[in-house]
């Protein structure tokens, strides 16, 4: 009876021991500030949607603001590394890593609106990519528009000789077709740079005049021409989904495309915002180009677009065909 009774205690133990192993609180690496909309529009939503598909077996709880290790830049490593079970961050900073995904962000390639749809309709294309983790979510960001600290830019001659801040190597082609010097930069140190006048201007979305406060440090801003548009990306560690049954995976997967959605409008939404907050700050000045004005610089975007299709496709990646992938949606 006793060898019973304590088999029989076993037994109970492990089992409440099983069931809550099964419960677990996944991290989530954001380096973005707490403040930007991501967080509350797009993040925090994944967390709880996660969490009710899953019964609450799996929760996940977001550091913001780099608290699992600052930079953009290391962030996928975050998730590779298992310093994080997520983490989000932009292809961009690691372009040797994501050639074909970073396709995506030339001038004319998709639309800022529709282009999310376009790439979940071609994501077999992509995931080969972030092999090393699995891909949850991807997604296209807001066309980069161009802040200047002194100088207004209305016309090519306009931005010659100017540094300007870039996200990628991509947008790097496309700014030195224009005639100006491309400076690599993550988003945290494009304030400093700009009041200090060790850039010029700098390419980002709209979102930059609130979230990163680049209105503070800008006088003008020139939106209304083809520029890059710079994907982001959620992905997981590949043990910690390995480590979850069919249904959490699925679920995972499901919601993962959903956020990529809902993310996308979460950003243009806020770019739009800033577009107009900018306009709004005292001594400040948006220049919406015309067409005639938009034209000289989007003939310089297509060289800039046919000189990175001609460098992949050097380098053995069939860019050509990807390109046109994406433009037939």
């Amino acid at each position: 009876m006793k060898i019973s009774k304590a088999l029989t205690g076993a037994a109970l133990a492990l089992g409440l021991f099983a069931n809550a192993a099964q419960a677990s609180e996944l991290k989530f690496a954001n380096f973005m500030p707490p403040a930007n909309p991501y967080q509350a529009g797009a993040f925090e939503p994944f967390a709880e949607k996660l969490a009710a598909a899953t019964n609450n077996e799996i929760t996940v709880h977001i550091y913001a603001g780099g608290e699992l290790g600052p930079g953009p830049v290391e962030q996928f490593s975050r998730a590779v590394d298992g310093v994080a079970d997520f983490a989000v961050g932009l292809p961009g900073y690691t372009a040797s890593q994501f050639p074909v995904t970073l396709l995506t962000e030339l001038p004319g390639v998709i639309d800022e609106e529709t282009g999310t749809e376009v790439i979940w309709k071609n994501i077999a294309l992509f995931k080969p990519e972030f092999k090393r983790a699995v891909l949850v979510s991807l997604w296209s960001n807001a066309d980069n528009v161009l802040y200047t600290r002194e100088k207004p830019v209305r016309t090519p001659d306009d931005v010659k000789g100017l540094k300007i801040r870039v996200p990628s190597r991509n947008a790097g082609l496309l700014v030195e077709a224009w005639g100006a010097t491309p400076v690599s930069m993550p988003v945290p140190e494009i304030y400093n740079a700009l009041q200090t006048g060790v850039i010029d201007g700098a390419l980002i979305d709209g979102t930059g005049t609130k979230a990163f406060k680049l209105g503070e440090v800008s006088k003008y801003l020139t939106v209304g021409f083809d520029t890059t548009i710079s994907p982001f990306f959620i992905v997981m560690n590949r043990d910690s989904f390995a480590s979850l049954n069919d249904e959490q995976k699925a679920a995972i997967e499901e919601i993962g495309k959903e956020i990529s959605v809902t993310a996308n409008a979460v950003q243009l939404a806020a770019a739009h915002k800033g577009i107009d907050a900018f306009a709004e700050m005292d001594g400040k000045q948006v220049i919406r180009l015309s067409d005639e004005e938009a034209a000289a610089f989007n003939a310089l975007a297509d060289e800039a677009r046919a000189k990175a299709i001609e460098e992949a496709t050097a380098s053995g990646i069939a860019a050509g065909d990807v390109v046109s992938a994406l433009q037939a949606q």
